[in-house]
């Protein structure tokens, strides 16, 4: 039996006491990054965060929005200019994501990021996560904001597991259950679970010496156990189909004009039928274009 239920008010303060006490300081969490840049500055860094370390995050941030700081001037950017900007943050699909909702916002919401969850769910590239972190950072609306961080915290300190199983609806309705009332409580809550699993409830070497729960904690209470780990894992990035395609990007990125002869990007690639599926795939994703026997960022 869990040692805390969802309904545990004590397991709501401590945590969000911690938070108040304990949160870095981030640019989206600054009040005039929101002053600045508005849902629209939310959005964008909720965009980079995805499968990506804050540290790398911070810099790219500066400089989108220093460059597009609303949605209009990022629509009215086009695909290589966005792809260029995105530079090494990785999973370069979430650039073009990030295009396509922008020029939906532009021309669905006026140029405002809307604040409902069903219209951010219609928006590209936006999923349960994204979609209630802008409601809930951005606009204060009480809706329960779920990542990797928070399943991994609900998983040990609630259910006594080390690793949260697959992610499923029942997260949201899990976190729902734990929400305060108030909507600025719900918020700082939501952010506080977050910070926790980011800091000290990590994946590998969880801090529960610093932990503000753990007295009430469900997996220390049964000895820390190993009950295994369910998760899909990411396949190693050295030598992998995400590096070819980072480097057939970082060619484009450094060529004058976005463009080269196909035949000579990383022509001497370890593997030639790495680097032929790595380029088919970034064609397909509409990262790259092929023209006339070049390779070139989209248009």
């Amino acid at each position: 039996m869990p040692v805390s239920s969802p309904s545990s008010p004590r397991l709501v303060e401590d945590v969000s006491d911690w938070f108040d006490t304990h949160a870095r300081d981030l640019p989206w969490r600054r009040a005039d990054f929101h002053a600045e840049y508005g849902a629209w500055g939310t959005l964008v860094s909720e965009f980079m965060l995805q499968q990506t370390p804050v540290a790398r995050v911070i810099p790219h941030l500066a400089a989108w929005l220093g460059r597009w700081p609303t949605p209009a001037a990022t629509a009215a950017a086009t695909p290589a200019d966005i792809v260029q900007q995105w530079a090494n943050l990785g999973y370069p699909r979430r650039a073009l994501w990030l295009h396509r909702a922008a020029v939906e916002i532009t021309q669905r919401h006026g140029g405002e990021v809307p604040r409902d969850v069903d219209a951010l769910l219609a928006l590209s590239g936006i999923g349960d996560y994204t979609a209630r972190a802008v409601a809930t950072f951005a606009f204060g609306d009480r809706h329960p904001v779920v990542d990797t961080n928070t399943r991994r915290v609900m998983a040990r300190a609630l259910d006594g597991k080390s690793q949260p199983g697959p992610a499923a609806r029942r997260d949201l309705a899990e976190m729902a259950a734990l929400l305060p009332e108030g909507d600025r409580e719900a918020a700082v809550f939501n952010a506080a679970m977050m910070e926790l699993g980011a800091v000290v409830c990590t994946a590998r070497s969880p801090r529960c010496d610093q932990c503000p729960i753990v007295a009430r904690c469900a997996w220390v209470a049964a000895g820390r156990p190993d009950t295994g780990d369910e998760r899909r894992r990411q396949a190693r990035y050295e030598g992998s189909d995400r590096q070819a395609r980072g480097a057939v990007l970082k060619v484009l990125r450094d060529a004058d004009g976005g463009e080269a002869v196909a035949e000579a990007v990383i022509h001497d690639w370890a593997g030639p039928a790495q680097r032929d599926r790595a380029i088919d795939s970034l064609i397909a994703d509409g990262l790259v274009e092929a023209v006339d026997g070049k390779l070139r960022l989209p248009r």
